[in-house]
This record gives structure tokens, sequence and C-alpha cells, in this order.
């Protein structure tokens, strides 16, 4: 019950006058408000509230205001409040646009009710104006990821017999194997979209990574426990993607299922929708998907009854999403809908120094498929894998290694094996590898592992300046290392 009711009426008065007055000191003071409703949709932002949009992906109030506020803001903790109806004075806020000091009040009504939310950005720069809190708050976010990861790996385990084949994700971040800066930038881009809600979207060449890296975002996520449902557009006829995606009603047409069918999008509730291939969908399709995203809410084939959902959405395509929307072939809204945390997954030529411990992965794989020994490449071998623009990226040189594994008599590759293998599969050699001389020389004395990489090195290097012609920028890009540590490299080649 209000106790304002018994208070005299100058009393009564003057308390409305406090509210009011507090309100206008914070709208004015704070580094920005915002309301939501008992919905938890934002209803009203302040001017200094505006700024913040940019950095969390819209270039307009109306595509913020209206929207629940769980899926504009990162990490947002305004649903506990009107759940709980107690206040948060002071927490860290930490998304897309930066790390900030937040409070986070209801708001109630005469009879007690909670009518809503409000929350004030108390600070923002909070890195340098409260950097031990924050410096702690990073490390405790860490520890709690691990912990996560690590929990989330566990319960995958323990529930594979006992949700009956309920779909998880198989992958982790150390299943994105590398070590080059452009390996170790997609990582850290993924792990920052694992802390988040928003809808991520991969792009990058065929056989780059990017199913990997959606189930490691899913696992490393607050969802890990809950589904991972993925769907490779491409891969459905464009006559029954929109069963898939909304499922279809009982008896919706001849043949339907008599209970029913659920789409991907509720299979997906609580958990992760992976729309693979999303450059392939048909635009009579994409309206649909753009609505049931923006409403949270999907109809099914046959059925009057609209249906919610709860599901982070992931996104990937191998295609050229913005000349698809200049073509007219893919929607300009749905594209930003989509186009909220793109990351780039590079291609192997762009990772050059990973090729070795992704061949030692990929190796102990089909070892453990196959029952049988790792194969071991010769340095010559390694260098010439090394070498290749790998325009099927991962999945290309999988094949290869395969191709090349299954050929030879024993687990030792050697170069002429490899070329073989690369010129069957319509590779042109330059000469000097074409010719294989490894072919008619005794296999090398085993060296020491330090010795094979530099070795390794060198020829990538070598091939990676011959194929630029000399140029030192474009063979730092082509190798994914800087200008400064090629120079190094050159500098102890030529010592």
């Amino acid at each position: 019950m209000d106790n304002t009711d018994s208070l005299p009426r100058d009393a009564q008065s003057i308390l409305e006058l406090a509210a009011r007055s507090m309100f206008e000191l914070f709208a004015s003071a704070s580094e920005g408000m915002l309301l939501v409703d008992r919905q938890a949709r934002v209803v009203w932002i302040n001017e200094q509230y505006k700024r913040f949009l940019p950095a969390l992906g819209f270039d307009r109030v109306e595509d913020f205001v209206g929207h629940p506020v769980a899926s504009v803001v990162q990490n947002t903790q305004m649903h506990h409040v009107l759940e709980s109806g107690k206040p948060i004075l002071i927490d860290l806020l930490t998304n897309r646009a930066g790390t900030f000091v937040v409070s986070r009040i209801p708001l109630r009504d005469s009879a007690g009710e909670v009518i809503g939310a409000l929350g004030i950005v108390l600070f923002d720069h909070a890195e340098t104006s409260l950097q031990p809190l924050v410096g702690k708050f990073a490390l405790l976010q860490r520890d709690l990821d691990d912990a996560r990861r690590e929990l989330a790996s566990q319960r995958i385990s323990q529930q594979k017999s006992e949700r009956n084949g309920q779909r998880q994700s198989r992958y982790t971040f150390a299943s994105f194997v590398g070590t080059s800066p452009a390996a170790v930038e997609v990582k850290r881009q993924a792990r920052r979209a694992a802390q988040t809600s928003s809808t991520v979207l991969l792009l990058g060449e065929t056989g780059t990574g990017k199913e990997l890296l959606a189930h490691a975002i899913h696992g490393a996520s607050a969802r890990a426990a809950s589904p991972f449902i993925s769907l490779n557009i491409a891969a459905v006829p464009d006559t029954l993607l929109e069963a898939e995606f909304f499922g279809v009603a009982p008896g919706a047409y001849t043949g339907a299922d008599r209970k029913g069918r659920e789409g991907k999008f509720r299979l997906a509730h609580g958990g992760t929708l992976f729309l693979d291939e999303i450059g392939d969908m048909p635009l009579a399709l994409q309206a649909k998907l753009l609505r049931a995203l923006q409403e949270g809410e999907i109809e099914p084939l046959g059925s009057n009854k609209l249906l919610a959902f709860d599901a982070r959405v992931i996104a990937a395509t191998s295609r050229d999403l913005g000349k698809l929307v200049r073509q007219g072939e893919f929607r300009e809204d749905l594209f930003y809908r989509l186009n909220v945390l793109p990351i780039r997954v590079p291609p192997l030529r762009e990772r050059r120094s990973d090729i070795a411990a992704l061949i030692e992965v990929l190796g102990e794989d089909m070892a453990l498929r196959n029952g049988a020994q790792p194969p071991e490449l010769s340095t010559e071998a390694l260098a010439l894998l090394a070498a290749q623009v790998w325009r099927g990226n991962i999945r290309e040189l999988r094949n290869v290694l395969e191709q090349a594994t299954m050929r030879s008599d024993t687990h030792r590759i050697e170069a002429a094996q490899v070329a073989a293998v690369l010129r069957e599969s319509g590779v042109e050699l330059p000469p000097a590898q074409a010719s294989s001389p490894a072919s008619d020389k005794a296999a090398p004395a085993a060296l020491p592992l330090a010795q094979q990489r530099a070795a390794l090195e060198r020829e990538a290097i070598s091939a990676a300046m011959a194929q630029v012609r000399g140029n030192k920028a474009a063979a730092a890009r082509l190798l994914g290392i800087s200008r400064a540590t090629l120079y190094g490299r050159l500098g102890n080649s030529v010592q």
C-alpha cells in the first residue's frame, strides 16, 4: 500500500515536487536515461542517451524506442528490476557502446504495482574514472566465461542421453585452431559476441569455419544449456523453407501431419538458431523472416495463432550481402536487422602461419575416425601446402590431406604425393613445385621441430614474396603477419 495517502496535503505536494525535481535533475545531469514499461519495452530516452544509439547499432530513435529493451541494449538487467521490483542502485554495464556505471529503479503506481523502470547512466568512460573496479570486473567476467564454458561442456555431455538427441553445440573456441593475428582477432570478436544476445552475422568464404564459430558462440553464451538449431537455407527447396522456419499447424494441408510440426524457430526457443547461407534466402520469405525477428513472434503455416519465441539468431553467408542489396536480391531492412554484430572470418590464405597447426589437428581427427596413425608430412610437403591459395579454405585443405593420406602406403606423406593431389584437383603449381624435385631424393633425416618450423616459415615467405613479386607489404598481408615481423623473418633468413 502506498503510504503517501496518509500524508498531509502539503507534505504530499512537497513529495511529488521532490520526485519531479529529482527526475529532471537526473535527466539533465546524467549521461543518459531511458524508461521501459511493464512489458520491458523502451518508451522514452532523453537527449543524452541518443548519442549511444550509433554504437548500439541504431541510426534512428524509432528503431530503438518501442522495442524490447533486451533486444536493443546488450546485457541489460532492466527486466530483472521489473520482475523483482527491487532497484539496482550501482552496477557496471558493458556492451557495444562501452562500459558504464548505471542505476536501475522500479516505478510504481499509487497501488504499489510496478508499472515500469527507469535506467540511468551515471558515468560513461568507466574504464578511466573507475579503473580499479573495472579491472576487477573484467577479471571476474573472464573467470565467469571460463566457468560457463566448462559447465556448458559438462551439461552437454550429461544431457546427450537424457534429452533424447536434443541438438547442442559441438565446438568451442578452442576448436577454431590458430594463433595468427587474424585468427586471434576473429576469436576475440566472437567471444565478445557470446556475452550478448544480439544477432550475429558471420561473413566469409566457404570452408573458413563459420559454422564452427556459431557453435562456439552458443557454447560460451548464457544459452549454452539450451538447444542449438541450425538450418542451411541453400540445402532446403524454396517451397519448403517457410514450413522449416515457422512450422505447420495440424491438418494445414493435404498430407500434413495430424499433430502438426514445429519449425526451427520454436525448436530453438530459449537457445540459438543458426541460419547458414542466409544470402540464398528467396525474397518472398525475407519479409516474413524480418517480421519474426522484429516482433519475436511466428505464425505456423495454416494457423491464425501467433506464437512467441525467444531465440538468439546467428546468420552466416559466403555471399556479398551488400552487393545483393544493391542488386535488389536481398532486402535492405533485413540486412540491417542481421548486421548487428558482423564478424568477418578470414580465409586461410590470410593466416598461413596456422596451416601447420591445422594439418596436425585435421590429421589427428582423421586418425581417430579411421583408427589409423596420424599422417606425418615432410618439411617439403608442409611448405607446399602452406604456399597454396586455398580457395576452398580449411575444407579444401582437409580434402587434399585426406586424399594424400589415403594414397600413401605409409603414414608419411612427401611433397610429390601432395603435388599429385593438387594437380588432379586443378591447382596450377609453380614450376619449382610442379617438378617435385623432392621425389628424386632420399627422404631427409628427421630434424628438430623448431628447425622444421623455421624451414616451413622460410618456404611460406619465399612463396608469398614470389606471388606478390617482392612487395613486402602485400606479402605481409598475404601471410597474416605485420610488416615488422616479415622484415625480422627476412633478416633471419639472410643471416
